[in-house]
């Protein structure tokens, strides 16, 4: 994988580095003016691109979110159908298509960095492609939801409920395929329930439709150069890609899935469900701030190693867990002072809010961990490390979380919240693991990586399908 010869196509980009801020790598920091120095240009670069991805992250999340909210005060059945399909169903598939899309943001942004600018509309609409075929696949999963349910244990109610709810949803899942390649192009570039279902499902296409409009018109300049045959070269490369992309993260998004899935098997499960749907709603609202971190540092790693700038990302990984902790840090301690008041928001039921107010300590721990660990996950797309973390992941979450979790949930009879200690206890264990590697890496062998993967996507081989 790794390559040490100079090669022409690095030393003709390094004219083109104008299109990640700096002409040439920060040069070694020495002693503290240095630092605070290099800290101060590096966070306005992250946060010109962390801004609009928080924005837009939130904004998308919101639309479930506040559907989730409302079926809270409809009733505890009707709030835990749309937590179980939102979770469950509606989870997995975000976790695969989010995760297949991810592969854009390596190849889209260590191309651009590299100045391969008019490879990454090419590139999305390969994307397109996979995910529209990915969606097709995941369509069994929303027809057959409740007999998928039923057979995984999901009481009868529930399961019946999330099904016909899933049923209605099966439009997000198609907006889902074209939505996130185009996040990830954009980003690269530095750019009752039926009713809820029709709300989620036309503000998820007026995103697409949005989106695509912006791209059509010639906003983008080179890197839209209209529809190409392009598209369907080199297929098989682009999915591996794509596949260990998903594997990572939907190991991740399937976590807090399984969160809400165990909690179906508890005593009182519809209290059960609810209240810990309500604390993975509200992890939710500051996992996408957190997102918006990693698409910035995914963007601001992947440009920098494109462009041949070992130091400058590296440096983008600190600034970028420093962010990250104190933004979560400031969460927790909101949610300390309204820790009386928030429950009433999100459900009538008195039970409900009494299971939720329980959880809050650790609702606030998570709120530190889950800002973290997005961001360091970004740092892993924007190099391609996706394969070796997916790895981390199912040791960390599946092999020592998991099962602490259902110990101490189900043996020593903790409940939620000692399903939720062991699962949490397995996030640190893999934050601590990838806060390690980005510290140990090598970056000057990273960027002589990306320069290789550049030449092999976008170099000679590519120029030469177009043609």
């Amino acid at each position: 994988m790794e390559s040490n010869a100079e090669s022409p196509l690095l030393t003709s980009t390094t004219k083109n580095a104008h299109f990640v801020g700096d002409v040439e790598d920060i040069p070694p920091i020495n002693g503290i003016n240095d630092f605070f120095v290099q800290f101060g240009v590096e966070s306005k670069k992250l946060w010109y691109l962390a801004g609009p991805a928080i924005f837009t992250t939130v904004f998308q999340y919101s639309l479930g979110a506040i559907t989730q909210t409302f079926a809270g005060h409809v009733g505890t059945l009707d709030l835990a159908a749309v937590s179980v399909e939102n979770s469950v169903i509606a989870g997995f598939s975000f976790g695969v298509m989010v995760g297949m899309g991810s592969a854009l943001e390596t190849l889209c942004g260590q191309a651009f960095g590299a100045g391969q600018v008019d490879m990454l509309g090419v590139y999305m609409q390969r994307s397109w492609v996979i995910l529209f075929v990915t969606a097709l696949i995941l369509l069994p999963l929303y027809i057959f939801a409740t007999p998928l349910l039923l057979l995984i244990g999901q009481t009868h109610d529930i399961s019946h409920a999330a099904g016909q709810m899933a049923i209605w949803m099966i439009p997000q899942l198609f907006a889902y395929a074209f939505n996130f390649p185009i996040a990830k192009f954009l980003q690269a570039q530095r750019w009752g329930l039926w009713g809820g279902a029709i709300v989620l499902n036309l503000s998820w296409w007026f995103m697409v439709i949005a989106q695509m409009i912006y791209i059509l018109s010639g906003t983008c300049g080179r890197a839209w150069s209209g529809f190409s045959l392009g598209a369907f070269s080199n297929l098989w490369s682009f999915v591996k890609l794509s596949l260990a992309s998903a594997i990572m993260l939907c190991l991740e998004t399937w976590y807090f899935m399984a969160l809400v899935l165990f909690a179906g098997y508890l005593k009182n499960a519809e209290i059960a469900v609810d209240a810990l749907s309500i604390c993975t709603n509200i992890v939710g609202w500051a996992v996408m701030i957190a997102i918006g971190f990693n698409a910035a540092i995914s963007v601001r790693v992947s440009n920098e190693l494109g462009a041949a700038h070992p130091r400058t990302a590296k440096f983008s990984v600190v600034v970028v867990i420093f962010f990250s902790f104190i933004i979560g840090v400031l969460l927790a301690i909101i949610l300390a002072i309204f820790r009386h008041q928030y429950p009433a928001l999100f459900a009538d039921n008195l039970q409900v809010q009494q299971a939720v107010y329980a959880l809050t300590p650790l609702l606030g721990a998570c709120l530190i961990i889950n800002n973290i660990q997005p961001a360091l996950s970004g740092v892993a797309i924007g190099a391609g490390w996706q394969a070796v973390i997916a790895y981390i992941n199912i040791a960390c979450y599946y092999i020592f979380g998991v099962p602490l979790g259902l110990t101490l949930g189900f043996v020593a009879d903790w409940g939620v919240k000692g399903i939720w200690v062991g699962m949490l206890t397995g996030t640190v264990v893999q934050t601590l693991i990838l806060i390690w590697i980005c510290f140990r890496t090598n970056w000057e062998k990273e960027a002589s990586m990306a320069e290789k993967r550049i030449q092999n996507w976008s170099g000679q081989k590519a120029l030469e399908g177009e043609q």
